[in-house]
């Protein structure tokens, strides 16, 4: 008789499927997220995987991402020519191109210019099945200082732009095709159309993968995991760990407990907003635990002004509070977290990338954690596929689409020391600035918009008088993926409104800037 372990192993190996294989790119969990918008289901593994593992798999099609390296050098990451001799499609993109021409006796070289950013890409083979709908000249997003030379024997060039005259080259008799831009990200305008020509067009999937089945699934193996365990959930009501909650719901019933800790960096009003939805009177039939530990953060953070230190301070008080809240409560055998995939690979823990910023609830844990097992449902899912998530449990769509809002909280949205009186300050200010974005329709339009507290002070005039106080910085982008982003236009007469009200109403600021960065450079958050 078969065990469930075997019965779901197997299960997955049946799943249709295309691989990511991630040589350290920053969009590589964005490549697989394209992917499974085409409904298929997507999984991604380290260059390092051993090729007997990916013939397991027995993958639909396989793409190779970018990556900071040459691929020539010889400690660069690489991949034998074994996996372009499988019979599976494969698509490389950037460093994964060139890794594809080198690897199959092409020649890779670094020219006197790099090519960043938007440029004009022109089409050579529109006939081409990865192209098909593209027009002949389109723009697309490079990102490289290496470049291709020389096609590989049994190639052909299909695409060039003005400083690259191989964007793009393929094999199509043997299933290569070989990309030098980011068809992943949005500045690639047919970018997406790009990725479903070679998922559906070349590989033949069938996209039957879809978020009802996700759902389906996690409920199965969460309860299948957690068997009669009890379980903790960290609840802070953002959009991540309430979906969490109601699929730990969903699964367990009342061997979950709920813990929202409202460590005094929450938006305005929020802690009561959140016992108000999720607390006894609440709609959801959850063992809700509050516990204000507003002074205990204060108390940690005073004095501290290095973000990562900030950050861990707050992961690892996070962690501590629900140490004692689950020996008041007795044995917990697992912690649920609503970690997704941002956090994930902006932590450096999704394959190979490199460290962007520490999160509070990834990989910054204190080496001492008093549970068997941390349990994170949406670890795979970007923010959209976490609110489709949403909505498929049931959750009203005014939680799903609120404002996303970061695990350690206005700690990341103050400059500097957090004081009391600093939290103070941001949360007026971002209430004025939601308040006055919402009024004009701008949350129809608008990914995400915060008002965060900058350390810089100024002089200035209020009432005659002469004053030497803070400035407050307004954000607003527009994204899909979190991954990307570009600054929103807002109007000026809502931002007018919105700085007036904030240097009138709110105490020690007497400036309000508007901050026009995209990501990259930055990043959405302001640490």
């Amino acid at each position: 008789m078969k065990t469930n372990e075997k019965v779901k192993e197997e299960a997955i190996l049946k799943k249709e499927r295309v691989i990511v294989i991630d040589f350290g790119g920053q969009y590589n969990q964005l490549v697989a997220r394209r992917v499974r918008e085409c409904n298929v289901y997507c999984e991604i593994y380290s260059y390092k995987t051993d090729i007997e593992k990916i013939k397991e798999l027995n993958p639909k099609g396989i793409i190779l991402t970018g990556g900071p390296n040459s691929c020539y050098e010889p400690d660069s990451p690489t991949y034998s020519r074994e996996l372009f001799e499988l019979g599976i499609p494969v698509l490389g993109l950037c460093y994964g191109a060139q890794l594809m021409m080198h690897v199959m006796g092409g020649k890779v070289e670094t020219p006197e210019v790099g090519e960043y950013g938007k440029t004009e890409l022109h089409l050579d083979k529109s006939a081409s099945k990865v192209f098909e709908g593209a027009p002949e000249t389109s723009i697309c997003w490079m990102s490289h200082f290496d470049r291709i030379a020389k096609v590989a024997p049994g190639f052909e060039i299909t695409a060039h732009t003005a400083d690259c005259p191989v964007a793009a080259a393929e094999n199509e008799s043997d299933g290569l095709y070989a990309i030098q831009f980011h068809p992943e990200v949005l500045h690639t305008r047919y970018g997406k159309e790009m990725l479903s020509n070679f998922v559906m067009n070349v590989c033949g999937c069938s996209g039957d993968w879809r978020m009802d089945t996700f759902v389906e699934d996690s409920i199965r193996e969460i309860r299948e995991k957690v068997g009669d365990g009890k379980v903790l959930c960290a609840l802070s009501g953002g959009v991540d760990s309430s979906v969490a909650a109601v699929m730990l719901s969903k699964a367990i019933g009342n061997q979950l407990t709920c813990v929202f800790v409202d460590h005094g960096l929450l938006r305005k009003d929020e802690g009561d907003e959140v016992e108000a939805v999720f607390g006894p009177q609440g709609n959801y039939d959850l063992n809700f635990i509050r516990v204000n530990a507003q002074e205990r953060y204060y108390t940690k953070l005073a004095g501290v002004t290095e973000p990562e230190a900030k950050r861990k301070i707050i992961g690892e008080e996070f962690i501590r509070v629900f140490e004692e809240e689950a020996k008041k409560i007795g044995t917990v055998d697992f912690l649920v977290q609503g970690t997704i995939y941002p956090d994930v690979v902006e932590s450096g823990l999704g394959g190979e990338s490199t460290v962007i910023k520490s999160h509070h609830n990834v990989g910054g844990l204190p080496d001492f954690v008093d549970f068997k097992e941390i349990i994170e449902p949406l670890r795979d899912l970007f923010k959209d596929e976490v609110r489709k998530a949403g909505l498929e449990l049931g959750i009203p769509e005014k939680l799903v689409f609120r404002q996303p809002f970061p695990g350690p909280g206005l700690g990341i949205r103050i400059i500097g020391e957090v004081t009391p009186e600093k939290v103070k300050m941001v949360q007026e200010a971002d209430a004025i600035y939601r308040e006055e974005m919402d009024k004009a329709g701008m949350n129809k339009t608008v990914g995400q918009y915060f008002a965060a507290l900058t350390n810089m002070r100024s002089v200035g005039v209020m009432g005659d008088e002469r004053t030497y106080d803070y400035a407050i910085a307004l954000r607003a982008v527009n994204t899909i993926d979190f991954m990307t982003a570009e600054s929103a236009e807002v109007p000026w007469e809502v931002l007018q409104k919105v700085t007036s009200r904030i240097v009138n109403e709110v105490s020690h600021v007497n400036r309000v800037m508007y901050d026009l960065t995209g990501k990259p450079p930055g990043t959405i958050e302001f640490e």
